[in-house]
């Protein structure tokens, strides 16, 4: 995986999940006693990629502190943006980073359990030979409120139905995307262009393949959501030895908040 690198999106408000996110991180929450940014971080090292990129925003320190450990110190780089920009200048901003490499890009407040060797292995090698991208989908129990796609024969996206009422279907995007870098030029060639969904996207339709996620995932914007997070099952982290940060993290009171 030496041409693959990755993107974390770790910087959001987490407004959904308030009040848990006024003391803790979207991205530092507990499913199972271990952080969710831990468990991507767990999936990118057993794929294989080594170098990865994630940007910070809100309780940047306590995010740092967690990624300034021995595991993460050599392959995981860290990206301040003093204010929000939006997925697709963050890509930009830090295109130097991706230079002509296929970028996995995850929105990491998502909680998302699946084969990711297998993924990998149809983007590379088996997507269609006109599509520029792959993008995970899953099957939405709620489509109303997902971006739901419609697929041609090869299941490639010919069009988008972005949370709206009565969709046609309820296979819905993942926001985990890996792009090849005619999808970075486009967005670098774009300096107006901020968000990935709504402005990248629909510039690349019929050039998206797909791959669906039949394991797990699930937006754990809302409590409810979070709470039903922590009965999946789901591979263990492959960091099992507790450190420093790791002990006084299981005494921070988001642990008993969660279970209120």
């Amino acid at each position: 995986m030496a041409n693959v690198s990755a993107l974390l999106l770790a910087a959001g408000l987490g407004r959904r999940l308030r009040p848990l996110t006024e003391n803790w991180p979207k991205c530092l929450m507990p499913i199972a006693n271990r952080p969710l940014l831990e468990y991507w971080l767990g999936t990118i090292s057993r794929v294989g990629i080594k170098d990865v990129l994630v940007n910070l925003h809100y309780h940047t320190e306590l995010v740092r502190d967690f990624l300034n450990r021995p595991q993460f110190r050599d392959w995981v780089k860290t990206v301040y943006e003093p204010n929000l920009m939006g997925t697709a200048a963050t890509l930009r901003e830090n295109a130097d980073f991706f230079h002509d490499k296929t970028v996995l890009l995850v929105h990491a407040d998502n909680w998302c359990c699946c084969d990711f060797f297998s993924f990998l292995d149809f983007h590379h090698n088996f997507r269609p030979a006109n599509t520029v991208m792959t993008m995970m989908t899953f099957e939405s129990q709620e489509p109303s409120s997902c971006g739901i796609v419609e697929l041609d024969a090869q299941d490639v996206v010919q069009s988008f139905h972005e949370k709206v009422k009565n969709p046609p279907g309820k296979l819905a995007n993942a926001a985990v995307y890996l792009l090849e870098p005619e999808v970075l030029e486009w967005v670098v060639n774009h300096p107006s262009v901020t968000d990935f969904s709504t402005q990248v996207l629909p510039n690349l339709v019929g050039k998206i393949a797909t791959w669906q996620n039949e394991g797990i995932h699930r937006d754990i914007g809302t409590i409810e959501a979070l709470k039903e997070a922590q009965n999946d099952n789901y591979e263990l982290s492959p960091w099992t030895v507790d450190d420093e940060w790791q002990n006084e993290f299981m005494k921070h009171p988001i642990h008993k908040q969660i279970k209120a």
